[in-house]
């Protein structure tokens, strides 16, 4: 019988952050269970409100929704999206960001992205604008923001809105005019995942949209609970997205070690890209690209194999390196999206990048031996 070998290091290990916060979190769960409310109440609006301050928005402005998909649906039927209506967004992502904008009847709009920090190509972007379209719908992938204040003021002088999917970047930030600018603040609504493998992940499912504007908050915290002001009467149709008790509690914890955990990414991407120059595999791997005055938090630590990515693929899973690949098909290929009557090659940039990306291990707790050990396996495949 074959014996497959044990994985030495996984793409991603909870367990590690988990073991310093878990006195905590279980004191949370007793107290959640001990008083038997489980959806919103005040563990859920503690939540927000820290989350307020730690994006330094206003009070009132962070709404807890289900998952990081209801965020970017709710924040799509609250700036009105329609079918009919069209959103320039980027076809290398999840698929989450395209679902959401299709499940109300309207048009992605795909445009092409950055070979070096995989983010949606801004220039690109604003020559797609029409009199249909409705929303920019830019992705801070991987855990890097777009440089947004480039096109925000195009896009405002059209009334075209700004919708971040931040689901990757909470805790990202860009500093522009010696300004720090959060992942989500800087467009008209922000959208977040809590996914358990997120860098604030909570245990299960969870979401969040922000917004600056008031009126939009409300509306957001009807939309997110059918549609309801007042129990039992419903302004509009909305949808049943409420954040629970428990993954507020707990993500409410985390966000305390959410800036030593980034810090910790950060340095292992430094080592990493110095690993590869001292070992010659610059030859083979190109690391991700830092955009200036961007602070990269490196949700996924994303390089580009120039040959035989696949091949490199399961000859480190097989020998017990956990690495993958985001994302292996362009939205715009995809079946579901064949209606729009994107072919290969409209999106050369995109197109490139599923055939090249690999994400390598990245999380708290992993240890610079252990990145010595990935780098050495990549150098025998390439034979360096």
């Amino acid at each position: 019988m074959e014996v497959k070998n044990k994985l030495t290091v996984p793409i991603l290990d909870l367990r590690r952050s988990f073991k310093d916060i878990k006195p905590e979190v279980f004191e949370a769960l007793e107290r959640i269970f001990e008083n038997q409310s489980f959806i919103l109440g005040s563990e859920v609006s503690n939540f927000e409100r820290h989350c307020e301050k730690y994006l330094e928005l206003p009070e009132g402005s962070a709404v807890g929704c289900a998952s990081g998909t209801d965020a970017l649906l709710l924040a799509l039927m609250a700036a009105d999206v329609h079918e009919g209506d069209e959103v320039i967004t980027t076809p290398f992502t999840f698929f989450a960001t395209s679902g959401a904008i299709a499940r109300l009847g309207a048009t992605p709009v795909f445009v092409d992205v950055d070979g070096a920090t995989y983010n949606i190509n801004l220039e690109q972007a604003v020559s797609k604008i029409n009199e249909k379209t409705k929303i920019f719908l830019p992705v801070h992938l991987f855990g890097q923001m777009c440089a947004l204040e480039e096109v925000k003021k195009v896009f405002a002088e059209k009334n075209i809105k700004i919708i971040e999917d931040s689901a990757q970047a909470f805790g990202s930030s860009r500093t522009v005019n010696n300004k720090i600018e959060r992942a989500g603040t800087v467009g008209d609504i922000g959208c977040y995942s809590f996914f358990p493998t997120k860098n604030l992940g909570g245990c299960g499912d969870g979401g969040m949209v922000v917004t600056r504007d008031s009126k939009t908050a409300e509306r957001l915290k009807r939309l997110r609970v059918h549609g309801s002001g007042t129990t039992y009467y419903h302004d509009e149709i909305g949808i049943n997205s409420r954040l629970d008790a428990i993954q507020a509690a707990v993500l409410d914890i985390k966000l305390k070690y959410l800036e030593s955990w980034n810090e910790e990414r950060i340095k292992i991407a430094d080592y990493y890209k110095l690993l590869f120059k001292a070992s010659g595999l610059r030859e083979f791997i190109t690391p991700p690209e830092v955009l200036e005055n961007n602070h990269h938090i490196y949700h996924q630590y994303v390089v580009r194999v120039h040959e035989k990515r696949d091949e490199l693929m399961n000859f480190m899973n097989e020998n017990g390196f956990g690495v993958r690949v985001y994302y292996p098909l362009s939205l715009h290929l995809q079946p579901c999206f064949k209606y729009l009557g994107y072919k290969e090659g409209d999106f050369p940039v995109s197109e490139q990048l599923t055939r090249e990306v690999l994400a390598l291990p990245v999380f708290p707790g992993l240890l610079p031996a252990e990145q010595e050990q990935i780098v050495d396996c990549m150098k025998k495949f390439f034979r360096v």
